[in-house]
């Protein structure tokens, strides 16, 4: 197995093992302190997309993940980009991937990290946040913005 497809599988693997665990542990809505007063796990439904908005249109997300994971999986493919593009690459696609799974399972994605000033979230969601920070930075420093 090339050493690339290590970091999607990682990060799908371990979101859907955490998912996994939190759903068999907690009850919706239930929170226990990690690091009181800042991180405690807590377990959320979110039926839409950053932030919970909009919650009616979890089709539009299923549709937009699809498509996202397809042109990502070809530019990987394809593409001669240096590794660190393919890289921050393959975390957008496998936190894509790990949040799909969610929607076509249960119809809304299991969010459990809570920092309380932060909607909550999980690692499928920071894989793709990383992800697009790296490539947003490299952009604008690449461009001179």
């Amino acid at each position: 197995m090339k050493r690339g497809f290590a970091c999607p599988i990682l990060i799908i693997l371990s979101d859907q093992f955490f998912k996994f665990l939190i759903l068999n542990k907690f009850q919706p809505g239930q929170s226990i302190p990690v690091i009181k007063p800042v991180f405690y796990l807590t377990l959320v439904f979110n039926k839409g997309g950053a932030f919970g908005l909009l919650a009616w249109a979890g089709w539009l997300f299923i549709l937009v993940s699809a498509a996202a994971i397809i042109y990502i999986a070809g530019f990987l493919l394809k593409s001669n980009a240096r590794y660190n593009i393919k890289i921050a690459s393959a975390c957008i696609m496998a936190g894509a991937v790990s949040n799909l799974i969610d929607r076509l399972r249960f119809g809304y994605v299991v969010d459990f990290f809570d920092f309380r000033v932060w909607p909550v979230f999980n690692i499928a969601d920071s894989a793709i946040t990383i992800g697009v920070l790296y490539l947003c930075i490299r952009y604008f420093l690449k461009s001179g913005r």
